[in-house]
């Protein structure tokens, strides 16, 4: 009987003890989060340069910065630049309209494991180049022997968009687009380069 009430009483001594001796326990490790997906910070500089015949006419250069994915696929997400001014056309009856006119640039990279970056861009300028004359309608007791008189200049918008979907090394400058004005004749070149931002 004695031999009993000890077993009894050493139950209930471990059980009292038992959830102490659980919340010693080391805690099970949580899971780690997920690694956040590499990046290799790059600088991208992009020039537009424009020739008359085999003159160059001016040479706008461009940087962009962005955290490129160690990936051979592009991610969401885009780098953009915006600048430029606007422009008042006429539109009749003493109406003006503006227009953007400058350029846009929309840029995303990744840093293939073979070593070369992916580069896309969507790319767009636009410039003011030269005018028109266009007659103002006058009431017949105001018309001039001056057959300019009562016109003003309109300004003449030229355009350029190109997408580009490029493979370049780090220092490479890549002469990724030439285009010709229909118009004017002057050429349009694009360089591409980039670099890793140390």
């Amino acid at each position: 009987m004695r031999n009993r009430a000890i077993h009894v009483a050493a139950l209930l001594v471990f059980g009292m003890l038992s959830p102490i001796g659980q919340a010693q326990d080391k805690p099970k490790p949580e899971e780690k989060p997920k690694s956040e997906v590499q990046t290799t910070p790059v600088k991208v500089l992009i020039v537009f340069t424009e020739y008359d015949g085999e003159k160059k006419v001016k040479s706008l250069p461009y940087t962009l910065y962005i955290n490129a994915p160690v990936s051979t696929e592009l991610m969401p997400g885009w780098v953009k630049l915006r600048i430029g001014n606007r422009v008042p056309v006429y539109t009749g009856k003493d109406q003006f309209q503006y227009f953007d006119v400058g350029t846009n640039i929309d840029a995303r990279a990744a840093h293939t494991p073979e070593g070369p970056f992916r580069l896309y861009l969507n790319l767009e300028r636009s410039s003011v180049e030269g005018d028109v004359l266009v007659p103002m309608q006058k009431p017949p007791e105001q018309l001039s022997p001056d057959p300019h008189a009562g016109s003003f200049r309109q300004p003449v918008v030229r355009q350029f968009k190109s997408e580009l979907d490029l493979k370049i090394r780090e220092g490479q400058v890549l002469e990724s687009t030439m285009a010709t004005d229909p118009v004017s004749g002057k050429v349009l070149k694009v360089e591409v380069s980039i670099s890793v931002v140390k």
